[in-house]
């Protein structure tokens, strides 16, 4: 005989489900749009030719052992979280979750530069008389405002709308390099260049440069981003490898072009952070007669700008969706819309943010150029924390007797892990050093300790504090007693 009686047991909630709308195609072009920023080429290119030294290096070092890390950690961990999955699973819970937060919380920082510099560009497609506006803070502000509202809308709407935005992107980023590097190729063939083998030797005072290393680093990180929608994508084991190579050699090549482009066409004294591209365009334009492609590429290169906001954004916002699965953070980011089965809550809070940022830099720099660099060399900093995790994943595996299921040897995750780890802690340490456009060395550096810190903290709390007043939700269940 036996009877029922009540009882109660702790038991997670069903995970949402996240459609797989994400193929091959997708995910090569969205590593290009990713990946291949030219928004931070100006930047880089702007302390000189010693920085295609930093390019190669970069290459070899992390970007080369970055595409490593993400093939090897996506078969072993497959799934929606990427970096937070992957320091979690192999590091524990505390580490997973200030992996993800540093990776969340440095788009809401970099988000805003590209909406910055999509302002900078786009007022060239409102014709030469309308350039100033960029340094214009209002205009700025009201224009990247408006663009992260729509972005936010997209990504809402979900990725089988939203993943055309970032293809587009990836278009208008490969048309816009090909051109640029087209006429910087033409220029020097029929004028030749003034740069000369001295313009890539290591400066007397190495100092802005040394900031330059850690923005490179930044520019090359992108490979994981698919791996963190993982539950959107397309047989991911089969799908994800190829797609990470060609993501990586195209990218890389296209990189190191377009820095050499500027080299020739402006030079390193004249470069604008925010125009650089659109200037060296229009700068090689008028000299071979084709004026006419200036506004035409400044519309492409709106359009690719957009689309990296959009891939990046959308791709954040699924580490703080899956902290509120996990119940680390508000339990409503892990929330999914019920027309588009998007994490529409996680979106909203992200843009929300990422609004206050670009306000609160806007009033607290000198001008537009130097929030740029401010919240670019911020976002550099909380970017590479993950990776730092990422590598020494790599170490612990190639440490391990039994290694599993892996895809490599021992030699290549241990080579691969101690390169990335080293270069990637040594990018971070140069962010802090102030880049040429920064006017005060102390204000700066307040900002980056401070910021630092602040976001820093904040993840200790909501790991520590807020996810221990959590408790498990508790559901009746019908238990069987003899």
């Amino acid at each position: 005989m036996s009877t029922t009686t009540q009882s109660t047991i702790s038991q997670p909630e069903a995970r949402p489900h996240l459609i797989r709308a994400l193929g091959r195609r997708d995910l090569v072009l969205l590593f290009v749009v990713a990946v291949f920023n030219l928004n931070v080429v100006p930047s880089i290119a702007a302390n000189g030719g010693v920085t295609i030294w930093l390019w190669i290096i970069s290459l070899l070092l992390f970007f080369w052992p970055q595409g490593i890390a993400v093939i090897e950690l996506a078969h072993r961990y497959p799934g929606e979280g990427g970096v937070y999955l992957w320091a979690k699973e192999v590091f524990g819970d505390f580490h997973g979750f200030l992996s993800g937060w540093c990776y969340w919380t440095n788009n809401m920082l970099y988000v805003p530069t590209v909406m910055l510099y999509f302002v900078g560009v786009s007022v060239f497609a409102m014709g030469s008389g309308h350039a100033a506006l960029a340094d214009n803070k209002n205009f700025a502000m009201g224009a990247s405002l408006l663009l992260l509202a729509v972005l936010t809308i997209f990504n809402i709407v979900g990725l089988g709308v939203g993943k055309w935005l970032n293809n587009l992107g990836a278009i208008g980023t490969f048309i816009a390099a090909a051109v640029l590097i087209g006429l910087g190729f033409t220029v020097w063939s029929r004028f030749g260049t003034t740069v000369t083998s001295a313009d890539f030797r290591i400066p007397p005072d190495p100092r802005f440069v040394l900031n330059s290393f850690g923005v490179i680093c930044f520019g090359l990180v992108g490979l994981e981003l698919a791996s963190v929608m993982g539950d959107e994508i397309q047989e991911p084991q089969k799908t994800l490898p190829g797609a990470v190579a060609w993501g990586g050699v195209v990218s890389g090549a296209l990189y190191i072009g377009a820095t050499l482009t500027l080299l020739v066409a402006v030079g390193k004294n004249d470069i604008s952070v925010l125009q650089g591209i659109v200037q060296a365009v229009s700068h090689m334009a008028n000299k071979v007669g084709v004026a006419w492609i200036i506004t035409p590429f400044a519309l492409m290169l709106s359009l690719s700008i957009a689309g990296i906001g959009s891939a990046w954004m959308g791709g954040s916002a699924r580490i703080p969706f899956v902290a509120g699965l996990d119940s680390y953070m508000p339990s409503w980011l892990g929330k999914v819309h019920p027309k588009y089965a998007t994490p529409y809550a996680a979106l909203i809070v992200q843009a929300v943010v990422s609004l206050v940022l670009i306000i609160v830099n806007f009033y607290a720099s000198g001008g537009v150029q130097e929030a740029f660099q401010t919240m670019l060399s911020l976002a550099v900093v909380l970017q590479l924390v993950p990776f730092l995790y990422v590598f020494a994943a790599l170490l612990k595996f190639a440490g391990r007797q039994n290694r599993g299921d892996g895809r490599y040897g021992r030699a290549t995750l241990m080579f691969a892990g101690a390169c990335g780890f080293l270069t990637t802690l040594l990018g971070i340490t140069l962010a802090f050093f102030p880049a040429k456009q920064i006017t005060s060395v102390w204000k700066y550096e307040m900002k980056m300790f401070g910021f630092t810190l602040f976001f820093l903290l904040l993840a200790v709390f909501f790991f520590f504090v807020y996810g221990r007043l959590k408790a498990p939700k508790e559901v009746p269940a019908a238990v069987a007693v003899d």
